[in-house]
């Protein structure tokens, strides 16, 4: 061991013994809440204020989850980093994702069972929202353009050297695997089963010592206030074209860990409790769409109770095609209709998969009484 590993490994000890790797943990999510929920610049009513002290806890607990207990890139396993509870980044309510701690410089094996879910991605993520402010996305491999075998299994292999067969390129920076999987009918689609291994050395979890938890609670702090001020930033850049869904910047999106294959469009609405917001748009030739409701955190609405999105195959479409989508605080008789639960002002996404072109929808703001 070298002289500066040494002294590192030195220091976690003493930081962990006399508690400073705590104390200083909860000082950065403390840090964290003023200089964000209680930001000049967010929302100062008593609901986007509860959502925030919840989101910011959500984060803790996905981040100790991730970082804490399942971080060994020796011995990785998928795990929901993100679902109804814990969301972030205008999360998807039509996606499972999963994600697995991995190292750049080894080799995994990912074996699975395609299931009949609509869409399947694997994307190879470097950086972090806590220490880069991004998650680039080193490589991307769907299922489409993998082999998959007759009963529907699979394999592939995630490496930063090419590999034959189906190949996940990885940099030596990537720090996570992400597997996206999005459905139309909720019900009814199989989800795919992925197990994931290290073949090119030790495959069995370290023991946990002193130096893991301090450099764990560090990058927990780290990534709750990275992921939170990221995104609030975003959101500030929606804030400015109230009600409309200009298409967002394919560059920023993909830093942010976003899907290649998928264009991205914002916004943010301000309603009246007497208004509505008209989204139109004839979809264009895609695997997939959607539009979803979500609160100014980024954190899409609770899709398992509410109406707060729509996508290809729950929509109802006008005879040429082409769909209106009505969003408002109170219940409205329409055709694809979305509830902001008790909101006025909020965020929405359009997002779609492997579009032929991209049309830009069409918004605008009317009473309800004129629906």
């Amino acid at each position: 061991m070298t002289d500066a590993k040494e002294a590192a490994r030195a220091a976690a000890i003493a930081r962990v013994m006399d508690g400073r790797s705590w104390d200083d943990f909860c000082d950065a999510l403390k840090k964290a809440g003023h200089d964000i929920v209680l930001a000049d610049t967010a929302p100062a009513n008593p609901l986007d204020r509860a959502e925030g002290w919840r989101y910011l806890a959500r984060l803790t607990r996905g981040a100790l989850e991730s970082m804490l207990e399942a971080a060994d890139t020796q011995a990785p396993e998928f795990s929901r980093a993100v679902h109804e509870t814990i969301k972030m980044g205008m999360d998807n309510p039509d996606n499972i994702y999963l994600a697995a701690p991995v190292n750049g410089n080894f080799t995994y094996r990912i074996t699975g069972t395609r299931g009949t879910v609509h869409y399947l991605g694997f994307g190879a993520q470097a950086g972090g929202y806590g220490k880069t402010a991004s998650l680039d996305t080193a490589g991307y491999l769907e299922a489409k353009d993998m082999a998959i075998h007759a009963d529907g299994s699979f394999e592939i292999i995630a490496s930063s050297t090419p590999q034959p067969g189906n190949w996940l390129r990885m940099s030596p920076d990537t720090r996570l695997i992400q597997v996206r999987q999005t459905r139309m009918d909720h019900k009814h689609e199989i989800p795919a089963q992925v197990k994931i291994e290290r073949i090119d050395g030790p495959n069995q979890p370290r023991h946990l010592n002193a130096e893991r938890v301090d450099r764990a609670l560090a990058g927990a702090a780290m990534f709750v206030a990275g992921t939170a001020g990221l995104f609030a930033r975003w959101t500030e850049d929606f804030r400015q074209h109230p009600n409309t869904l200009p298409r967002f910047n394919p560059d920023v999106a993909l830093a942010a860990g976003g899907d290649p294959n998928i264009a991205y469009y914002h916004g943010y609405f301000v309603l009246a409790d007497d208004e509505a917001l008209v989204v139109e748009f004839t979809p264009p030739a895609c695997d997939f769409w959607n539009l979803q409701l979500a609160n100014y955190w980024l954190e899409s609405l609770d899709y398992r109770y509410f109406p707060v999105h729509v996508n290809k195959g729950t929509a109802q479409y006008n005879a040429d095609g082409s769909v209106r989508i009505v969003i408002s605080k109170q219940k409205v008789n329409v055709p694809n209709w979305l509830d902001t639960c008790g909101r006025n002002e909020g965020t929405l996404c359009v997002r779609w998969i492997r579009a032929s072109d991209h049309p830009q929808p069409q918004t605008r703001v009317v009473k309800l009484s004129d629906l």
